[in-house]
């Protein structure tokens, strides 16, 4: 799975793309609020992981999630 983090634009905020290993949206959701409905994507596990990762991620580089 691969996640991506999107600039918003003046009243529209920044979002977070989950991305299968095909490339496939499987979630979108805004940055602010990242934690929420994480059993949907199977991420509940990850749940610190993931809040680290989204505040340090750069806006437009896809990065590879390797949660063990």
């Amino acid at each position: 799975m691969y996640i991506i983090k999107i600039k918003g634009k003046a009243k529209i905020p920044d979002y977070i793309q989950l991305r299968d290993d095909n490339f496939i949206l499987v979630g979108y959701f805004r940055a602010d609020r990242p934690l929420r409905d994480l059993e949907k994507y199977n991420l509940e596990n990850h749940q610190e992981n993931l809040e680290t990762l989204i505040n340090d991620l750069p806006f437009g580089k896809l990065t590879k999630l390797n949660f063990k």
